[in-house]
């Protein structure tokens, strides 16, 4: 994603705060009726400080993430702070540490592995912090008293996926899965959404299912393995768009382009990708919505008071933030909806 340019961002963050008073006019707004919108859009008039963590911005959802909530930040009157979570449990839980040693309007976390960071969340829990949950468990939602889960549902991706490469080998032939960490709550997911299509074609073989953790030089290393091992192998699904495409570039290495490819959550590359034939599917696990709803969810949660639970005023407790399969037909508008932070 690129840098957005200087006017539109000075345009929408006046916007935003309705500050803008001669855009206003232009538009026939009244300054109080101005002033009524910057309490209906949740707008802090102060400003306002949260914490954020992701995974490991080396993997393109997590810097696109952070592009996203530091976007919404700018709109909502937030100053984010990034404690990278570097694809390791044991980094991302000293990171955790230290912002729980600090004082935060309301934080963000996606867990690089459930269970791994439950005792500084519950800290800041007990500090009245609100804690926002994004795209993966901290803790089970029953056993953490977190704000609420933004988050896909990462079986349902999982299958829509695969399904789309059962269809394309017609049901047969011999498959792989390159799962993500096995302790990241929506690895585990998409890995259930693959069992449950696949068992429904006797005829298919899943000879390997080594977790790639997210990092695509390890799966780059697996990839060289497999196609030494098997000769033939019809399909293969990843469980993020990065480790598809760091497998392709091995398989177009050795002239095995053939293989059907399908990933997750729909990132620029992987939808060119799509566009051009080299995948076969991708399906939108919405950062931008994610991250930027985490902003937004905060703020209310910080000004408005909003609490978690069902109704008006309140917070659900799981938000599912779902997005399309990709097509060669929704590819350009879901292009442009990631450029603008939308999806």
């Amino acid at each position: 994603m690129t840098d957005i340019p200087a006017n539109r961002r000075d345009m929408l963050r006046a916007t935003a705060g309705f500050a803008g008073a001669s855009l206003l006019e232009v538009l026939g707004i009244s300054p109080v009726l101005a002033a009524e919108m910057g309490k209906v859009a949740g707008r802090s008039e102060q400003p306002l400080k949260a914490a954020f963590s992701n995974i490991g911005l080396q993997v393109s959802w997590c810097a696109q993430g952070k592009q996203a909530a530091e976007y919404w930040g700018k709109l909502y009157n937030v100053d984010v702070s990034w404690f990278d979570g570097e694809l390791s449990a044991t980094k991302q839980r000293a990171a955790i540490d230290a912002m729980a040693s600090q004082k935060w309007d309301f934080v963000a976390i996606q867990a690089f592995a459930i269970d791994t960071l439950t005792e500084p969340v519950e800290k800041m829990i007990k500090a009245g912090t609100p804690v926002i949950a994004i795209d993966t468990l901290i803790a089970p939602l029953d056993q953490i008293a977190v704000h609420s889960l933004l988050a896909p549902d990462n079986e349902s991706m999982g299958a829509a996926v695969t399904q789309v490469l059962m269809d394309t080998i017609a049901g047969q032939g011999i498959v792989t899965m390159t799962q993500g960490a096995l302790g990241h709550s929506g690895a585990q997911d998409r890995a259930r959404g693959f069992s449950k299509i696949v068992k429904k074609y006797p005829k298919v073989e899943v000879v390997d299912t080594t977790p790639g953790d997210w990092e695509v030089t390890k799966v780059a290393r697996i990839w060289e393995t497999l196609l030494s091992k098997f000769p033939k192998i019809d399909a293969a699904y990843f469980h993020n768009d990065d480790m598809a495409l760091a497998a392709y570039d091995v398989m177009q290495a050795h002239n095995r382009t053939s293989i059907k490819i399908g990933g997750c959550d729909a990132m620029p590359p992987a939808l060119q990708a799509v566009m051009d034939g080299r995948m076969v599917a991708t399906v939108r696990n919405p950062s931008c919505l994610i991250h930027g709803g985490a902003i937004i969810a905060g703020v209310a949660a910080a000004v408005s008071g909003e609490k978690t639970g069902m109704g008006p005023g309140m917070i659900p407790k799981h938000i599912v933030t779902d997005g399309p399969v990709v097509t060669k037909a929704n590819a350009p508008g879901l292009v442009w909806m990631e450029e603008h932070f939308l999806i």
